[in-house]
């Protein structure tokens, strides 16, 4: 895989940023923690070796750092609740909640991980109807 920029923002648009460096994972994580954070089955998450420049907003980013985890944190916008990417110095990668890219990594998903922790009605490759908008009726 080669560098990439990535851009990505909140929902309000208060909060933008930029990614580049070189996407080296792409998962679907079905732990509890991931769960509570998204509010959904899984997060969706990119991990890039790489350097984060927020390029609005930042004053207006907070964090929530679970406790007991050794790299939890949540990071988000304070207007609208979006999550968005932190940097993990450990790692020497950004985490990227890929919902908040505006931007298509190269890469597409690789696993779906934390499967023993995952709900009975979570997305799975299952064969759903697709719809491009809200079905009607």
């Amino acid at each position: 895989m080669s560098e990439q920029t990535l851009k990505g923002s909140c929902l309000c648009g208060s909060v933008t940023y930029t990614v580049t460096g070189e996407p080296k994972r792409f998962y679907h994580c079905h732990c509890s923690r991931c769960r509570k954070a998204t509010g959904s089955g899984h997060a969706t998450n990119v991990f890039v070796t790489g350097d984060l420049h927020w390029d609005s907003g930042e004053e207006t980013i907070a964090s929530y750092k679970v406790p007991e985890a050794e790299r939890f944190t949540n990071r988000f916008c304070t207007v609208c609740g979006s999550r968005l990417p932190r940097v993990i110095p450990d790692l020497g990668a950004v985490f990227i909640p890929a919902g908040s890219l505006d931007t298509e990594p190269a890469m597409q998903p690789q696993a779906r991980i934390y499967m023993g922790s995952s709900t009975s009605w979570s997305c799975t490759d299952t064969q759903l109807p697709e719809f491009d908008a809200q079905p009607t009726g």
